[in-house]
């Protein structure tokens, strides 16, 4: 491919613009078991990594992961310090006016979690109790539909956690991660599931190119059943197909 710098990013023969030559350069949190999670060797490894894996193998260029605080990746992104975020991000308006959004990669949605003896079942039952979230996360916007008490942190997994241990009333994430959280041992219970979301990948709003690359691979791993593979890995469940 022939390659040329624009603007601090080196540019390919066909438009798509590189952080660096011949690597997909791409952001997760490592905080969100399981799909980033921090390794003790420091790498990451997870559900939003294996996908991130696969999709630069489609682009034939070498992958590259930066762990990087979830509340920030998206201005990493914008500010062209990533090629993409790879991080289970769920389209929301507020994000589309920053960067643009591949097809999605996987489909889930915000749950209510709590202590097995809670009184709390619906987001009725939220008003005025003290709901825990992860910051930068769709799910703070949610809470503050339901409840003006509101403690973030900067893990999901973190928030889940200090719940067990009786902090808060409750947890609003993803209900795939609550899920994985009870089964490694936290004893917590499942309520409402809120609503249903898309998450996608990430890129700047200046690199259309690259968008419609990782679009092109995901259509091939979603056909050739990597997606769903990758997906049973770790869910035993197929999370990469919109639900009816």
């Amino acid at each position: 491919m022939l390659i040329s710098a624009c603007g601090g990013k080196t540019t390919t023969s066909d438009g798509v613009k590189l952080v660096e030559k011949g690597k997909f350069i791409y952001a997760t949190s490592g905080e969100y078991k399981p799909f980033s999670v921090t390794n003790d060797d420091g790498t990451m490894s997870g559900f939003d990594v294996d996908v991130a894996e696969a999709v630069a193998k489609e682009l034939g260029l070498e992958p590259v992961q930066k762990k990087f605080k979830f509340a920030g990746i998206v201005e990493g992104v914008k500010s062209g310090r990533f090629d993409a975020a790879v991080a289970s991000h769920t389209i929301t308006p507020d994000r589309q006016k920053k960067v643009d959004f591949t097809t999605p990669y996987y489909y889930s949605g915000p749950q209510i979690f709590t202590r097995p003896d809670s009184d709390i079942k619906t987001v009725d039952d939220l008003k005025g109790k003290e709901v825990a979230v992860s910051k930068g996360s769709t799910y703070a916007d949610i809470a503050k539909k339901y409840t003006k008490n509101i403690k973030q942190y900067d893990s999901d997994v973190v928030a889940l956690e200090a719940l067990s241990k009786g902090k808060h009333d409750a947890v609003i994430t993803d209900y795939l991660t609550g899920k994985e959280a009870i089964g490694s041992g936290l004893d917590l219970k499942g309520q409402q599931l809120i609503e249903r979301s898309e998450q996608a990948i990430a890129v700047a709003k200046d690199n259309d190119k690259l968008k419609e690359k990782i679009n092109k691979a995901l259509e091939k791993l979603r056909k050739d059943g990597t997606l769903k593979k990758i997906s049973e890995k770790y869910f035993k469940d197929d999370i990469t197909t919109k639900p009816e």
